[in-house]
Order: structure tokens, then sequence, then C-alpha cells
């Protein structure tokens, strides 16, 4: 009888609980176990080991863990990280898990940023909080300049801005263009319907017409002084400078909003508002960079369906405003930003906005290696040590080096 009665109890006894564990990154990774408090308290069965890796370590430590064999079960990554882990094979492919999805919809999502997770077709991540670019700008300045309403065609922005510089009251720019960032010419080719990479990927496409336009527009604002030829170390204090006047625009993204914010003179506070990016043409706004972090599960992950209801606790639009209340990140699901919490603040609705009109990066694992060198090579222009012409056939070239595996690896499949 004690036999059963204890076979009985051993058969009743709670099944240990499934440990899944999260990388983070950044302040996201302090964040996010807070707001998972309420899924355990839903998932008792489940226990979500949060670790929160600084995001310049993110990418190295990422590599690290999978050839060493320790991969997480889930983690947050940059969109723009998902192609190159998709050619190492480290990452699950999400269609079935988002077949069976009651949570998360494509349409649910803005386009430009659910398409940074496909690569040859098939998702491997979901997006998490979504980044892109737009003008934060003086309104006192424009408004002394004549400029507002905020321009919305190229010709316009460059007239704004050589009348900025003509304003009385001491030597200023009109905008700052930190020369050892790539996103802002790569947003002007993308506005000129630069494909930015040629064939299928494998080559570069920097001496196309249409990038080459946007090129010449970039390195006039430079030519003019409209801009101080200034990388992002010598800059200084950005902020100090925006609210003394030195510059009048900055194009920046969302991050930027609880910085300025805190770091502003309360007297800077009241004039300073963000607008969509000017186009080149009337087909206002031009378009930006689909930027932000998903989230992705590893192949190596012997808890994948665990992971995937943590997917999917964090994409609840509830979910979703929660974070944007902690971290600031900007929801990646259209449905938060009817919450007054958004769409009642003016300097927000600039990025709603543009993220109706972004488009993603090439989709190559040697992006981020492309983006460096495109500044690097840009600097030449902005110097004069180099004409516009040089400066983007040596990019070509440049690309063409980093890409020559890639063809090597098509020409292979596409061989006997």
């Amino acid at each position: 009888m004690l036999a059963v009665v204890a076979a009985a109890a051993c058969g009743a006894a709670p099944k240990p609980e499934e440990v899944v564990r999260f990388w983070g990154l950044g302040r996201e990774g302090e964040v996010v176990d807070e707001l998972l408090d309420p899924f355990r308290a839903e998932h008792p069965e489940l226990r979500v080991e949060v670790q929160q890796i600084p995001f310049t370590a993110a990418h190295e430590k990422l590599l690290t863990a999978l050839i060493g064999g320790a991969a997480p079960d889930l983690a947050q990554v940059g969109n723009t990280w998902i192609p190159e882990f998709v050619v190492l094979g480290a990452v699950e492919p999400l269609d079935p898990w988002l077949e069976r999805s009651s949570v998360i919809r494509r349409e649910g999502y803005f386009g430009g940023v659910w398409e940074t997770n496909l690569v040859d077709g098939r998702l491997y991540g979901v997006p998490w909080y979504v980044d892109t670019r737009i003008v934060f700008y003086r309104t006192d300045l424009l408004d002394a300049a004549g400029c507002l309403p905020f321009p919305r065609s190229w010709q316009d922005w460059l007239e704004c801005m050589r009348r900025v510089v003509a304003l009385p009251g001491g030597e200023r720019f009109a905008i700052l263009l930190p020369t050892d960032e790539w996103a802002q010419p790569v947003v002007l080719g993308l506005q000129q319907g630069a494909t930015l990479l040629a064939d299928d990927g494998s080559r570069g496409a920097f001496s196309s017409r249409e990038f080459a336009r946007a090129f010449d527009f970039y390195i006039q604002i430079f030519d003019e002084h409209l801009a101080p030829v200034l990388s992002t170390s010598q800059i200084g204090n950005v902020y100090q400078q925006f609210a003394e006047g030195r510059f009048a625009m900055y194009i920046t993204g969302p991050w930027n909003l609880g910085e300025f914010r805190r770091r502003l003179p309360a007297s800077t506070l009241e004039v300073w508002g963000t607008a969509p990016l000017p186009a080149p043409d009337e087909n206002w706004p031009g378009v930006s960079l689909a930027g932000g972090a998903s989230l992705v599960i590893f192949r190596s992950s012997e808890r994948k369906s665990a992971a995937w209801q943590v997917v999917e606790y964090l994409s609840r639009p509830e979910v979703q405003l929660e974070f944007y209340r902690l971290s600031g990140d900007l929801p990646a699901r259209v449905t938060p930003w009817s919450d007054p919490l958004l769409a009642d603040d003016p300097q927000v609705a600039a990025f709603f906005t543009q993220l109706g009109h972004v488009r993603p990066m090439p989709r190559v694992a040697e992006w981020e290696q492309i983006a460096t060198r495109l500044f690097e090579r840009a600097e030449e222009a902005i110097q004069g040590a180099a004409t516009n012409e040089q400066v983007l056939a040596g990019l070509d070239r440049d690309v063409d080096r980093f890409l020559a595996k890639r063809r090597w690896v098509r020409g292979r499949q596409g061989g006997p």
C-alpha cells in the first residue's frame, strides 16, 4: 500500500522548470527582465534567464558563443546582423512558427522593417523595436530663415541651409553630418533609387547614376560649408552645440528623443522639432533606413517552442507599448502607435510618418564592412583628396573585393 501511495506521489510531482536563456543587448537587456515578469506569472513552468550584453561586445560575443556551442536559445540582434547569422546557419527559420501564431502577423508591422528579417524569402527574426533616421531641427532658427514648414524637397532643403548659414548672430552651420557616419549618404542614395549592390548582392553599385547623384548632393553640402567637416569624436558635446545654435539640423535616430529631452536646457526644449526626410522630387517623404533590433531563435536551442512563446509575448501590442515606456524604443508593431503616449507626442509623430517609408539595407553578411568602408572613402571626397567619381569607383573596387567569396560560392552553386 505504501508503495502505491509513494508511486502516486511521484507521479504527481511537478515537472522541472524549462529554462530559456535570453541574451538582451545594452539598455534593452536590463529592461526586458522587468518586462518579462508578467510572462513568468503566466508560465510558471518556464524560467527565462536574461543575460545583459553590452552593445559594443555583443556581435563578437555571439560569434564566440556560436563557435563554442554555447549560444543562447533566444537573443536580440541588430537586424543588419541577420544575413550573417543566416550564412553561418545559426538562426532558426521562423516561417513554420509564424503560420501557427495568433499573435504575430506580417501585416501588423512596418513593411520595410519586416523585410530586414527576410533572407532569400524566409523569415529569420521578428522585429522587436524600430529605428530610422529623420531630421531634428531648431524651429526658431528655421523660422528666422523663412524655412517653416520644414522643407519637403532637396532643392528647398538646400536653399534653407544656405539661409540658415546667412542668418546674423555669429558663425553657425546649417546641418551636422558627422563624416564617420555612413547612414546619411546611404539614405540619400536610397532616395534616388540606388540599389547599393548589383548582381544579386555580389558586386558594388556605388558608381551607378542613382547613387552618384545622391553623393554629389551630399558632398555639395560640405563644399558650400553648410556642414562642418568633423567626425563624431571631434564634435564634442552635440547637445550643447545644438543648444548654442552652432548647427540648426541633425539627421539622427529615435535614441536621441530621450537624450535631447534630458540634455538640452529648458529654453531650447521649446524650440526644437522633428521632420521626416525631404525627397529629391515631389514624392515626400524621402525614404530612410529600416533599422532596429529583432528577436531570433538559435538553431542549436533545444527549447525552441518555449523561446517562441517568449517572442510572442514580447510582440503583444500592450507589451510593446510598455517596452516603449520603460526604454524609449519605438514599437515595431503599428497598433501601439495609436495610443496617446505616442500619438499625442509631436516629436514622435515624424518617426511614424518616416517608418512608412523605409528600406532595408542589402541583406549580405558583409554589409557592416561595406558600410564602414563607405564613410572612409567618402571622407576623401569631403576633404578634396579625390573626386566624387574616383571615390565611388574606389569604393566599388573595395566592395567587389569584400564580396569575392560570395561570388565564388554562387558560382559553385550554379556549376555542374
